[in-house]
């Protein structure tokens, strides 16, 4: 039941984007929303918290894989 629902989740993340890269509107990929959200534009903060949000949770994700911890 697991990998269906993470299967079924990712496909749908898949399709969406998708979708929003074609239409070609503002303001509605992931990367677009993330950029607002963080203020990544107009704010050094911003930047700072976003960099270090991703790369603690990148760091946190390949040691909980490769140790099988957390």
């Amino acid at each position: 039941m697991n990998a269906l629902l993470w299967t079924a989740w990712a496909a749908f993340f898949v399709v969406y984007e998708t979708i929003t890269l074609l239409n070609r509107r503002d303001d509605d990929t992931l990367s677009e929303n993330t950029r607002r959200l963080f203020r990544i534009r107009t704010s050094k903060a911003g930047r700072a918290i976003f960099t270090i949000a991703l790369a603690g949770g990148s760091v946190w994700f390949l040691l909980h894989i490769l140790t099988e911890t957390m």
